[in-house]
């Protein structure tokens, strides 16, 4: 499918062959017509601007007419056509970082928060590269990314140039494995239209991240002229509806099943269907488990949750349907053991992605469609073949059962955090605990830390309910950006980062953007000095490290960072937490400090968990002692 839209946009293939290979694939005439009218932005009528001007002049105006609000950019000399073009303009506020792998995280962030496409411009080949790790994170969760970037051309005179493709090479290779399409323009006259594909491609279910590295000499081209088209003529909505023979069937098989089980995905949350998926729960009284996950589709504390997948779960083992809304299909974390899927139950699936059906496990039945739309056909289908007795006879035993089970583990969980407060250092379970007593009911949460404890969070999507903003690929360096973003999209909403010590690191540089722009995120160290993550794993490896208690790698003591320090070297103010006596009244400081449009940090000394906890072992060295001068 990808492969057909990119040659149908590329116009290396017509619109009849698209057709025609579309019903190759099974599509209905009506289906098809469905999919390619967006892929038409007609080049006449309604909204339709044709413009003369540089290439960079175009570009800027085709961003307008998105309605692109912030433009998250480190530039370069490169761009220059396209920055010089962007002085004077007053609808889009440029948002500066310090390195590409922060750009792009801003832009993801603001995506997740406010799904609107973010807008992104890095320098040429090199700060294309130095976007990759953060590119892998918004591909991984389908963030719709326009990231555009400088161009200097090897295909023009020289092929051996400063800051291009290595000869032989494009450009658009090097981040093509976390893109949906990728592009490069040298014809000015082509800039705008390239654009509009662009972030047509990046919105489209599924979404993602889109590349178009553009020419400097395209960039700086003079009397071009383009047409520019509003955002609306590109950029539809899709609502897509599965077939209705096979909604009845999907209801059916719920109504039928014993023992059927909700796997939520973050199609859930980006299509809006939240609300129809605690219907459909609640109707038939049926687990909700989670699949990914940078999203919470379904209240973390309702008594229908049971939190990540896990067919060993006391409540879903034995599974006979299996529901898969919006959701990756099973697998992707670590080579399982063994399927991690009941292999002898009946799989739905409930997608607008077609490319996580069967990725792992067998599928029974397709539900092709957004979750909003396909949960709502399938509640009002489940009304009509069932009495309002029949599902109340269903659900209530089902609901009983399911809500004694996470009552009885939640009050576990509190009463065993609650042995760990009063320490210092602190404990994890205080630091989650005390960050949720202090915010805001509806904040919005930003983590980076795979080892803090968010237990305490009443995450969900409703009024009162506290929202998640996460990733699934883990790649280290997303969250300082990430939580500015998502500022940036619902600046009256307030935002907590909490993030490790090693999270810290690697974008330490966003503190510099939330203090130019005055943007009020309260961030949160977990300082451990340590990579916990990774020492836990060693740990279950149980081999040399664990013998003789050292975790190579593993300590960030000798010396300390003060990421209090580093903060304020950029103009954000904040505090060190040593003890849990000093944690909620510097929060609630921190909290302050953001009510009065202050971006502030809380470096908060916390105590390490698991394996291997006590070492601070690490290789000494002192390349000082082995000089033979003092020089």
């Amino acid at each position: 499918m990808r492969h057909l839209i990119a040659s149908y946009l590329n116009n290396d293939l017509s619109r009849r062959g698209l057709f025609e290979a579309l019903a190759g694939l099974g599509f209905t005439a009506a289906a098809a017509q469905s999919l390619v009218a967006p892929l038409e932005a007609s080049e006449s009528g309604e909204g339709a601007i044709k413009m003369t001007g540089t290439g960079g002049e175009l570009v800027v105006a085709q961003m307008k007419a998105a309605g692109v609000d912030y433009l998250f950019t480190n530039p370069g000399s490169f761009e220059v056509g396209f920055f010089d073009a962007f002085v004077g303009q007053d609808h889009t506020q440029l948002i500066m970082g310090l390195h590409e792998g922060i750009v792009i995280s801003l832009a993801d962030g603001y995506y997740r928060a406010s799904g609107k496409p973010g807008f992104v411009n890095l320098h040429v080949i090199a700060g294309t590269a130095q976007a990759a790790g953060q590119m892998y994170n918004a591909s991984k969760d389908g963030s719709a990314l326009v990231v555009t970037a400088g161009l200097n051309d090897n295909e023009l005179w020289s092929d051996d140039a400063g800051l291009a493709p290595r000869p032989g090479y494009d450009q658009k290779e090097v981040n093509r494995q976390f893109t949906k399409i990728s592009w490069e323009s040298r014809d000015a006259r082509s800039l705008a239209l390239m654009l509009r594909r662009a972030f047509k491609v990046a919105t489209a279910p599924a979404g993602g991240p889109t590349y178009l590295a553009m020419a400097h000499h395209a960039l700086e081209s003079k009397n071009v002229e383009a047409l520019i088209l509003p955002g609306d003529r590109f950029m539809p909505m899709a609502k897509m509806r599965p077939s209705k023979d096979a909604i009845e069937r999907a209801a059916k098989l719920l109504v039928e099943a014993k023992r059927p089980v909700l796997v939520a995905g973050d199609e859930v949350w980006k299509t809006q269907g939240c609300d129809e998926l605690m219907t459909l729960a609640e109707k038939l009284g049926l687990p909700v488990t989670n699949q990914g996950q940078g999203y919470d589709n379904f209240p973390a504390h309702h008594p229908q949750n049971l939190g990540r997948f896990n067919q060993r779960h006391e409540l879903i083992t034995g599974a006979d349907v299996v529901f898969s809304i919006g959701a990756p299909d099973f697998g992707g974390r670590v080579i399982p053991r063994g399927p991690e899927a009941p292999l002898d139950a009946k799989f739905i699936r409930l997608t607008a992605n077609s490319d996580v059906i069967s990725r792992n496990y067998p599928t029974d039945l397709v539900l092709a469609g957004t979750s909003r739309e396909g949960l709502r056909d399938l509640n009002d289908a489940i009304d009509s073949m069932t009495t309002a007795n029949r599902r109340k006879k269903l659900a209530k035993p089902r609901s009983a059962a399911l809500a004694e089970f996470t009552q009885n583990a939640r009050a576990k969980a509190e009463e065993t955090a609650r042995k760990n407060f009063g320490q210092g250092p602190v404990h994890p379970d205080e630091l989650g605990a005390m960050i949720a007593k202090v915010a805001d009911p509806n904040a919005i949460v930003v983590p980076e830390n795979l080892t803090a404890k968010f237990g305490a969070f009443n995450f969900g999507h409703r009024d009162g309910e506290m929202m998640r903003v996460a990733n699934t690929g883990n790649g280290l360096g997303w969250a300082i950006g990430a939580a500015a973003g998502a500022k940036l999209a619902v600046p009256d909403r307030q935002v907590i980062c909490s993030i490790g010590d090693g999270s810290v690191m690697y974008s330490a540089a966003g503190f510099w953007t939330q203090a130019r722009y005055e943007i009020p995120v309260l961030t949160v160290v977990s300082n451990n000095r340590n990579y916990q993550t990774v020492r836990n794993a060693y740990y279950r490896y149980g081999g040399k490290m664990v013998e003789n208690n050292q975790y190579t790698g593993m300590y960030l003591g000798d010396p300390d960072i003060s990421f209090v320090e580093l903060a304020k070297s950029q103009g954000v103010a904040g505090e060190k937490v040593n003890d849990s006596s000093e944690l909620e009244a510097a929060l609630e400081r921190g909290v302050e400090a953001t009510r009065e449009g202050r971006p502030y940090v809380v470096d908060v000394e916390t105590s390490r968990y698991g394996g291997g906890a006590d070492s601070e072992w690490h290789q000494k060295f002192s390349l000082a002692e082995k000089r033979t001068k003092s020089v």
